[in-house]
C-alpha cells in the first residue's frame, strides 16, 4: 500500500472491555509517532459515540504509510506534569458528565494542580443507539509518556446502575494505580509497543515498562511463535528507580519488516 490509510469504523466506541477511542487517541497515537509513523495524516476522529449493547458509534482513522519503523530507546518515563480527561455522556442527562468531573477532581486535586477534564455530551444522531456515560483520564509526564485509565457505566439492562460520583472516584483511583505501576507505556499499550519493536529495523530497541499484564505475557508468547523473536527481560526493583512498583526493561532486535508495496497503475 502506497497511499495513506483512511478507514471508517462503526460500532461500539466506549465499553468496559477494550481501550476506548479516547484512550487510543491520547496514548497510542503518540506512541506511533515515536516509531516514525507521524505527519498531518495521522488522526483518529470521533464522529459518533456508541456504547453497548446497540453501539451506533463511528470513528475515522487516518494513517500515513511508512517504509520501515524506527528502533527506539525509551527508558526514561519522566515525572507527571499534568492530567487531562474526557467525561462523556450519551442519551442521558448532560449533568451526569459534570458530576463525574467533580468526583474525579476531588481525588486528583490533592496531588496535582494542572488538571483539566473535558465534558462531551453528544445529542441526536451522534449519540449512538444506547444510553451510557464514562470517563477516561490520561497523565502526561515531562518526557512525553502518557499513562491512562478509564471506566464506563454498565450497559443498559445489565448489572446494577452505577452512580456518576462513584465512577469518577474509582477512575481517578485507577489512574493513580497506573501511575504507581509506572513505566514508559501504560498497561493498555504494552502489547502495541512490543509489536512495533518486533517489526522495527534490525537494530536494538529498549523500553521500560511497569509490571507486565497477563495479556502482555500471552502476547509475548505469540510474538515468539509467529516471529521467532525473544525479548530480554530485566527486572528493575523499585529501590533502583526510587518510585512506584517494580519495572521491567524489555530489549529486542527487530525483524526488519518493511513495506515493499508498489503503486498500482
Amino acid at each position: 500500500m502506497k497511499h495513506s490509510l483512511r478507514i471508517v469504523l462503526r460500532g461500539v466506541t466506549n465499553d468496559q472491555v477494550d481501550p476506548s477511542v479516547d484512550v487510543l487517541k491520547a496514548t497510542a497515537l503518540p506512541l506511533l509517532k515515536r516509531f516514525g509513523i507521524d505527519g498531518e495524516h495521522l488522526e483518529l476522529k470521533i464522529t459518533r459515540r456508541g456504547v453497548p449493547p446497540k453501539g451506533g458509534g463511528e470513528v475515522i482513522f487516518c494513517c500515513p504509510v511508512k517504509k520501515a519503523l524506527k528502533p527506539i530507546q525509551y527508558i526514561d518515563p519522566g515525572k507527571i506534569k499534568r492530567i487531562r480527561g474526557m467525561a462523556y455522556s450519551v442519551r442521558v442527562s448532560p449533568q451526569i458528565a459534570n458530576r463525574i468531573v467533580d468526583a474525579a477532581r476531588s481525588i486528583l486535586n490533592k496531588f496535582l494542580p494542572d488538571i483539566y477534564i473535558y465534558t462531551d455530551h453528544m445529542k441526536g444522531a451522534s449519540s449512538g443507539k444506547s444510553p451510557g456515560f464514562g470517563l477516561s483520564l490520561v497523565a502526561e509526564t515531562t518526557c512525553g509518556t502518557f499513562l491512562s485509565a478509564e471506566l464506563a457505566s454498565n450497559p443498559q439492562g445489565q448489572g446494577v446502575a452505577v452512580l456518576p460520583e462513584e465512577l469518577g472516584t474509582n477512575c481517578a483511583k485507577l489512574l493513580l494505580e497506573e501511575i504507581y505501576r509506572g513505566g514508559c507505556v501504560d498497561s493498555a499499550n504494552q502489547s502495541l509497543v512490543l509489536l512495533l519493536m518486533t517489526l522495527g529495523q534490525q537494530d536494538v530497541s529498549k523500553v521500560l515498562l511497569g509490571p507486565l499484564s497477563p495479556y502482555t505475557i500471552e502476547f509475548l508468547r505469540h510474538l515468539r511463535d509467529y516471529f521467532q523473536v525473544m525479548f530480554k527481560i530485566e527486572t528493575k526493583s523499585s529501590a533502583e528507580e526510587c518510585k512506584g512498583g517494580e519495572k521491567v526493561l524489555m530489549t529486542c532486535v527487530g525483524i526488519g519488516f518493511s513495506n515493499l508495496s508498489k503503486t498500482v497503475k
